[in-house]
């Protein structure tokens, strides 16, 4: 569990940085794990993975091929979503400490649903330059607060790291954008002083406030940069506004009726 001090600095600065969370074995299963459903190897239904290929330029508005199902095995994709479905992560996702910091932000009693579990990826020699933002989204009636992310790699400024402003979570900076882009002037008046990268070793995870303005450049070295990202929801959201209703179903993870490896679809030929 986490400490009231912890707690104290994750209010103020909208990130906590929370160590190595899987065991050593976990971990390496996660690790062995990840490349599969890019390579179509996985054990996983794909008709519940949403997939993005990388941007061959670097340009966000440039970003490749994205849909649900397997579109060709590759090491170039940026985001594939829907990792809740492939039972090792899974199991990581519903670890206690997570369940510990949801009940904590979302109340005791609440559901806790899975908004997002996906693989991030920046491959090696390029990835796609990720726009200063804040992550909420206008078709549901609450924003998601709690994002945990780990690291799969060594981070680094030379991989396209996550950068973030410390402390910037506490208010929405463009509320009005469905998809939490900073406008143009609100981007270039960023001081680049007030940046920190978060450079983490492959196995350390970092909890994040969803509103905490963030980024990441492009991988210049000869390594993948890979990490798996968890939205946790309040259970009780609901939808508001057009959506495709596959990217809004929200399964459980904490509560009854939760997710578990003996639920999941059954696995589908690629």
């Amino acid at each position: 569990m986490l400490t009231d001090a912890q707690w104290r600095t994750y209010e103020q600065e909208g990130y906590l940085r929370l160590g190595q969370v899987a065991t050593e074995e976990q971990f390496a299963a996660m690790q062995r794990e990840i490349d599969d459903p890019m390579l179509g190897n996985a054990d996983v239904d794909y008709d519940h993975i949403f997939m993005q290929k990388d941007s061959e330029s670097g340009a966000y508005d440039d970003i490749g091929e994205e849909g649900f199902g397997f579109m060709g095995a590759t090491l170039a994709y940026r985001k594939l979503q829907g990792l809740e479905y492939d039972p090792i992560f899974l199991e990581y996702a519903q670890h206690p400490l997570f369940e510990h910091i949801c009940r904590r932000t979302y109340g005791a009693d609440a559901p806790i649903n899975c908004f997002r579990a996906m693989f991030m990826n920046k491959p090696a020699g390029r990835g796609t330059v990720l726009p200063w933002h804040q992550d909420r989204w206008t078709h549901i009636d609450r924003d998601p607060l709690v994002t945990i992310w780990t690291a799969l790699d060594n981070t680094s400024a030379a991989n396209g790291c996550v950068q973030i402003i410390p402390g910037s979570h506490h208010a929405l900076v463009n509320p009005d954008h469905p998809w939490r882009f900073l406008a143009e002037e609100q981007q270039a008046a960023i001081n680049d002083d007030d940046a920190v990268d978060v450079e983490l070793k492959a196995g350390e995870v970092m909890l994040l406030h969803n509103w905490l303005l963030h980024r990441s450049g492009v991988n210049s070295t000869d390594g993948p940069r890979r990490g798996f990202s968890v939205c946790y929801m309040d259970g009780r959201t609901q939808k508001i506004g057009e959506f495709d209703p596959k990217q809004c179903n929200w399964p459980v993870l904490f509560g009854n009726e939760a997710l578990s490896p003996q639920t999941l679809p059954a696995a589908k030929a690629s």
